[in-house]
C-alpha cells in the first residue's frame, strides 16, 4: 500500500508512503522536486520467520516509484534499530549508492545487544553505518535541509527527521488514538520517552508528524500514519497536554508489562544493529541468527 496524501505536496518536497501490513510499518520516499534527489526512511526487508527466507518486494516498490520519477536515492535513513522488521537499507545502498544514516547512539544499542547474542563479529563503534547523526545536525537531501532531533526512550538511539514542516518520528509516537511507543526494551526509559514526546509536541502546532507504524486503534477500520502536533497535543490517549511525567511513566510501565515481544524481535535486532546486514556466513556458507534461550529456575535435564 502506498500513497501521496493531498497535504504532502509542497513546491519543493514530495512525501510518498509505503505501508507494509505484515509488520505494520510505514516507509517514506522523500524527494526534492527541484534536484530529483531523494531519501527513503525506515525501509523494510521482507523476512519470513517460519522459513528463514528473505524477499525485497516492499523496498522494490519504493525503488520503482523513485525510478519512475527519475529520482536519485542519496540516503537510506533509519530512525532507530527496529525490533519489529528487518531493514532493507543495505539493499538500497547496493542498488543506488545511497548512504545509510542512523543516530549516533546506535553505539549504545550495539554495546547492549552484543553480549546478549554473543555477536563476536559485531563492532560497537557504529562503523557499519555510513553516517551517525548527532542531535541538531543538519544535512541535505538535494536542496532540502533535514534536521535531526534526538528522541530517546523507546530505545537509547531513537531520532526523528525534520524536513520542512514534516517530522518523521519513528516509534516515539503513534497516531493520537493509539498513543505512544513501549519503553521496556533493553536501554528503554519511559522518563526519556516522555521528554522526547514533549520535545516533539513543542514544535509548531501545524507541524505534520509521520508515524513509522499503525495498528488500527479500536474503533478505526483504516490505517493512518499522518497527523499534526496540534492533534497529538489535544488527543493522544497516552500523552495529551495535561498528563504529567509521573502519570505517563506509571501508565507506560503498567501497559508494557502486558505487551508480548514483537514477532520479529530476535532477527530484527541482530540484523538492524549491523546496519541491515546478516551475521557472517559460517564454514558451510549459511548465515545463522541466534536465539538466546534462558531456562527458568527448576527446569532440569535440558542442558
Amino acid at each position: 500500500m502506498s500513497g501521496i496524501s493531498g497535504s504532502s505536496l509542497s513546491s519543493q518536497m514530495q512525501i510518498q508512503a509505503f505501508f507494509d501490513e505484515p509488520t505494520n510499518t510505514v516507509s517514506y520516499l522523500i524527494s526534492d522536486l527541484a534536484t530529483k534527489r531523494a531519501a527513503i526512511i525506515d525501509p523494510v526487508l521482507d523476512y519470513d520467520h517460519n522459513s528463514g527466507t528473505v524477499d525485497t518486494r516492499s523496498v522494490e516498490a519504493a525503488l520503482k516509484a523513485a525510478e519512475e520519477k527519475g529520482l536519485q536515492i542519496v540516503w537510506a535513513l533509519e530512525t532507530h534499530a527496529h525490533a519489529d522488521h528487518l531493514s532493507a537499507a543495505p539493499f538500497i545502498k547496493a542498488r543506488t549508492g545511497a548512504k545509510i544514516g542512523i543516530g549516533e547512539h546506535i553505539k549504545d544499542v550495539q554495546r547492549i545487544f552484543r553480549p546478549i547474542f554473543n555477536a563476536q563479529d559485531l563492532k560497537t563503534d557504529g562503523s557499519d553505518f555510513d553516517h551517525l547523526f548527532k542531535d541538531g545536525e543538519r544535512f541535505q537531501i538535494g536542496s532540502l535541509e533535514a534536521e535531526v532531533l534526538y528522541t530517546p526512550g523507546h530505545t537509547p538511539a531513537d531520532i526523528a527527521y525534520k524536513i520542512n514542516d514534516a517530522v518523521f518520528v519513528g516509534d516515539t509516537l503513534f497516531m493520537p488514538d493509539y498513543g505512544t511507543a513501549r519503553a521496556d526494551f533493553p536501554g528503554g526509559d519511559a522518563h526519556q520517552l516522555f521528554r522526547s514526546i514533549k520535545k516533539l509536541m513543542d514544535l509548531p502546532p501545524a507541524t505534520r508528524l509521520f508515524m513509522c507504524h499503525d495498528y488500527k486503534a479500536p474503533g478505526r477500520d483504516t490505517y493512518k500514519w499522518e497527523t499534526t502536533v496540534a492533534e497529538q497535543r489535544s488527543a493522544n490517549v497516552h500523552a495529551r497536554e495535561g498528563i504529567s511525567e509521573d502519570e505517563f511513566v506509571a501508565m507506560r510501565a503498567a501497559r508494557d508489562e502486558t505487551l508480548a515481544a514483537p514477532r520479529l524481535l530476535l532477527p530484527s535486532i541482530q540484523v538492524n544493529i549491523r546496519a541491515g546486514k546478516f551475521p557472517p556466513a559460517e564454514a558451510n556458507g549459511v548465515r545463522y541468527l541466534t536465539i538466546p534461550v534462558r531456562l527458568k529456575p527448576g527446569v532440569e535435564g535440558l542442558s
